[in-house]
């Protein structure tokens, strides 16, 4: 193969040959997304050095899984095009009221005042290093400045100190928010 059909073997694409990686990007993106809903949102999280070497495995196997083999530029365009299409729509379908819960896990209580909940830690397969660390980068000195700590549903942890009752708003959309005592919380009916 010389010239220009040469050029197109090596950059091009056939129809099977894409038809099979929109299919395969589909599928993975699928995986990935069943994959982060049942390990928690503790894959989405600050990552340690550990984190980041199994991150970039992943997008290497996921790579080599969507582009086929040989890989060529017209595979790997399609191939993020169809991951960017698949974002978006998946997107949108999260934002809808009953598909918000598939898609996001609430906010999980970590911490209500000194108290640490060692089961919603394991739950979201954060350690208590990782908790301190939060902790610290909130500015917190004792644990006797803590209202409750959260494990938010993108994966980052928030920090909700004691001083200023917290609005009951705030935390409509949390898992367990009954469990935070009264004392940390505004009156109700103060909008």
């Amino acid at each position: 193969m010389t010239g220009w059909n040469g050029l197109w073997a090596e950059l091009g694409i056939t129809l099977p040959h894409a038809v099979g990686v929109v299919l395969s990007a589909v599928g993975i993106y699928v995986v990935f997304l069943v994959f982060v809903r049942l390990l928690g949102q503790r894959v989405l999280t600050a990552m340690s050095t550990f984190d980041v070497v199994v991150t970039v495995m992943l997008g290497a196997v996921a790579g080599r899984v969507i582009l086929g083999h040989p890989p060529t530029l017209a595979s790997g365009v399609l191939g993020l095009a169809t991951l960017f299409l698949l974002e978006v729509v998946f997107g949108q379908l999260g934002t809808r009221p009953r598909l918000q819960r598939l898609f996001n896990a609430p906010a999980r209580i970590l911490m209500t005042g000194d108290e640490v909940d060692e089961q919603a830690l394991r739950r979201s397969h954060i350690t208590r290093s990782e908790l301190h660390g939060a902790l610290r980068r909130a500015g917190v000195r004792s644990y006797a400045e803590v209202a409750c700590v959260l494990h938010e549903p993108g994966g980052g942890i928030s920090v909700l100190r004691r001083g200023v009752p917290i609005d009951r708003h705030l935390l409509s959309d949390m898992a367990g928010a009954e469990r935070i005592p009264d004392e940390f919380l505004a009156p109700e009916g103060t909008d």
